[in-house]
């Protein structure tokens, strides 16, 4: 069984393998991962409070009740603009998260606001980078450059001279989920920032080491993963309509950061991320900046060590599952699953990103597989010891072979063992006067008894023979003193035949007796036939010398061989029988008579 066993083992933990290495390849478990580190995200942002100089103008219902349709007139900018202009108001950097690409309906009122903004330096309007165009469909990423992008779309001419540059692209992930951003795009005007990235510039964060263009190690397409520490709750936001009005001290925006977007319902901009369904895309940005000024990197562990983490798993758990007790192997199972999501759950808030998804894989699939396999070997293990000695050994012994995982090889071992052969004398003078179903009642009725006898002893039956039997004691398993539970057995083989004698005789007139024969020694024990029929039982010359004994007891009399006798002479009283030179044996053996024991009190207690 072992064999086949080993084959169906291999066979599909190749497969296992195989699958592995292919869901890895194709990236087959991203959405699982992106969900685990979603959720890290979300838990990583409660308790975490937003930089007190990022301030939110929103334009939303309120200020759109009071200033009209959106969008508005431009010279609505020109007085926000004045409104922050004075030095006591004025913050380190203005950010519209608007588009001003194409001309207004007033071209005056364009210039005037062209004029107005160059009165500001630290106003920021966005453009947006085309990476596709009607000739090229694809986007080449240079790992030792920025992306490259195919055409900026600017602000009209008079604004974009007056302000300071910056991209508001989102890059989404494959299921449209905004985790990352480029700080830095390459066109062909050059290189142009983030709207984020500007802002935080401008405001005086140290944050060129966020690039890593010129520095191909860390980050060479100056890529970030984005950390959210809050929605639109945690960030402050003023109404667009209150810096016009004066409903908010306008001192408050004094060297901080503005950030002017839409957070109206009716205005879509918005997108999906990590800690909202639907988040308004300025707290993007919001989120972005307190990133940049806060100096947080966040480190995500490179794809080899996921791949290094899923072979180690694999192996590991496939040599614990079939090395230790299935107990044990659980309890791997449930610590490793534990450390693996406590380990990344523990490490996100030290700004580092490990994805666990493939390794906890490959250990839930190692270890499933092989626990199935490993529960249905034992299973057939079991049924099969059930099935061939269950009828025939003790109990006890079958439990332990059945624990210990002992394999029964086809074909034996060597080992010492004392054999017992025992005879029903009478028989034939019996079974002329019984009917056969009287014959087949009584012939149960004794090997019951005599089973019964012999396995609370801690004998193996190994097989009857007609009214014979042979008995096996110290196999499949090592029973200590198999000498003495040998002599044992046959001893009260004999005490409990005299009710049966007395019975049989009542009934038919017939006087029924048993001989026993014991000898100990070397034999071959195992499972010995062929794969249609196969018997446990034990061969050698030793196992002759039993069945030549037992033919020349009397009726009612138990003899042993001199080797149980100095096994057992400690424990049993005997008689000297004589020397009897047996059929096939060229020197004599002298037997021994076993009358009782020395100490009728006396117990052992059996270790198997």
């Amino acid at each position: 069984m072992n064999k086949s066993l080993g084959k169906w083992k291999w066979s599909f933990n190749l497969l296992i393998l195989a699958v592995l290495l292919t869901v890895y390849a194709f990236d087959s478990l991203q959405n699982v991962s992106n969900s685990l580190a979603d959720y890290n995200a979300r838990q990583g942002a409660k308790g975490i409070a937003p930089h007190e100089d990022i301030v939110v103008v929103a334009i939303d219902e309120e200020s759109i009740q009071t200033l009209g349709q959106f969008p508005w007139s431009r010279d609505v900018y020109i007085s926000f603009l004045q409104a922050l202009g004075q030095e006591q108001n004025r913050p380190k950097a203005i950010a519209f998260d608007i588009l001003f690409t194409d001309p207004g309906e007033d071209p005056q009122i364009d210039a005037d606001l062209a004029a107005e903004l160059r009165k500001h330096d630290n106003v920021i309007l966005p453009s947006y980078i085309n990476t596709e165009n009607e000739f090229t469909r694809t986007t080449v990423a240079n790992k030792s450059a920025p992306l490259q992008a195919q055409e900026i779309v600017k602000p009209i001419p008079e604004f974009s001279e007056a302000v300071q540059p910056a991209h508001i692209n989102r890059l989404l992930d494959d299921d449209g989920v905004i985790r990352r951003t480029w700080l830095q795009i390459e066109t062909p005007e050059g290189k142009i920032p983030s709207l984020a990235f500007q802002a935080a510039k401008m405001y005086g964060a140290d944050v060129d080491h966020f690039l890593g263009y010129s520095d191909p190690g860390p980050n060479p397409l100056s890529e970030i993963t984005i950390q959210y520490v809050s929605d639109a709750n945690g960030f402050m936001t003023i109404p667009f309509s209150y810096v016009l009005t004066g409903d908010v001290p306008l001192e408050n925006f004094k060297d901080r950061i503005v950030l002017v977007g839409y957070t109206s319902a009716g205005v879509t901009d918005e997108g999906v991320t990590p800690i909202e369904k639907s988040m308004k895309l300025v707290y993007a940005h919001a989120n972005i900046v307190n990133q940049l000024i806060n100096n947080v990197h966040i480190q995500v562990i490179p794809p080899w060590v996921d791949l290094a983490g899923m072979l180690v798993l694999y192996v590991l758990t496939l040599f614990l599952v079939w090395r230790f007790r299935s107990i044990w192997a659980l309890l791997y199972f449930v610590i490793g699953l534990a450390l693996l999501l406590g380990g990344q759950y523990y490490l996100y808030p030290h700004h580092v990103i490990w994805t666990v998804t493939y390794t906890m894989f490959a250990l839930v699939l190692t270890f499933l597989v092989n626990m199935t396999i490993k529960s249905f070997a034992e299973s057939l293990q079991k049924n099969f010891i059930t099935k061939q000695f269950g009828r025939y050994i003790s109990p006890v012994l079958v439990q332990k072979i059945v624990k210990d995982n002992i394999e029964i090889q086809l074909g034996g071992v060597s080992k010492e063992a004392t054999i017992m052969f025992l005879d029903i004398r009478g028989f034939t003078g019996l079974s002329e006067k019984l009917s056969p179903e009287e014959v087949v009642d009584f012939l149960n009725t004794m090997f019951n008894f005599i089973t019964k006898t012999t396995l609370d002893n801690h004998g193996s039956i190994d097989k009857f023979i007609g009214d014979a039997a042979m008995i096996i004691f110290n196999a499949p398993l090592d029973v200590q003193e198999h000498e003495y539970y040998a002599v044992k057995t046959a001893l009260e083989i004999q005490r409990g035949m005299v009710a049966i004698r007395q019975s049989i005789f009542e009934k038919h007139g017939v006087t029924v007796n048993v001989g026993i024969g014991i000898n100990t020694g070397t034999v071959v024990v195992g499972n010995i036939g062929s794969f249609l029929r196969i018997d446990y039982t034990a061969i050698g010359d030793n196992v002759n010398i039993a069945a030549r004994i037992e033919s020349s007891t009397t009726a009612g009399q138990v003899l042993v061989s001199e080797s149980t006798y100095e096994a057992t002479k400690s424990q049993f009283r005997y008689e000297y029988v004589g020397e009897k030179l047996f059929k096939g044996k060229s020197s004599t053996i002298n037997v021994y008579e076993p009358i009782g024991l020395i100490d009728e009190s006396s117990e052992h207690d059996t270790e198997s």
